[in-house]
């Protein structure tokens, strides 16, 4: 089995590993004391065990999460883009990377050729992103708004440890 992220032979992943994971995903902060507590194993063996998953490219990041709401951007958007080619997609997304409101784009199958996720002030503003940047994009035929009202989930990805 290949890890595609990394297009290398992919290491199993054991269930110290994913009790690590459900652990760390559930409070970054947590020392890493209290990690090697929990799971009976040593500090040194959570730290090596991190760095493993890190270079293994399961872990892909870390950092603070900051609400966008307590900078001012009140509106979270999502907008579907019709692109007039497919194959123009790289190319849009360079433009997109100009753009800081501009939080997610993904490539994707169904009635979009991309869906973005962006945040505005507020409605003018969100007009102003529309109109004189998303839309002023070559390749990009139209788009749909959809306005977030609430964000009601937002959490990882499940870790599954196998129970024997």
């Amino acid at each position: 089995m290949f890890n595609q992220y990394k297009n290398r032979p992919m290491e199993k992943i054991d269930n110290l590993d994913k009790k690590i994971l459900e652990i760390i995903t559930g409070n970054a902060r947590i020392p890493f004391k209290d990690v090697a507590a929990e799971c009976g194993v040593s500090r040194a063996a959570i730290h090596q065990r991190v760095q493993r998953l890190i270079d293994l490219g399961v872990i892909v990041g870390s950092g603070y999460h900051v609400d966008p709401k307590t900078l001012g951007y009140s509106t979270c958007t999502y907008v579907g883009v019709i692109l007039e080619r497919g194959s123009m997609y790289k190319r849009v997304v360079e433009e997109l990377n100009h753009i800081p409101e501009v939080v997610e784009c993904h490539f994707t199958t169904g009635p979009y050729t991309m869906l973005i996720k962006l945040y505005a002030c507020d409605n003018a503003h969100l007009m102003e992103l529309l109109n004189n940047k998303l839309q002023e994009i070559p390749g990009v035929i139209s788009t749909e708004t959809l306005i977030s009202l609430e964000q009601s989930i937002n959490k990882e990805i499940p870790i599954v440890l196998n129970k024997k």
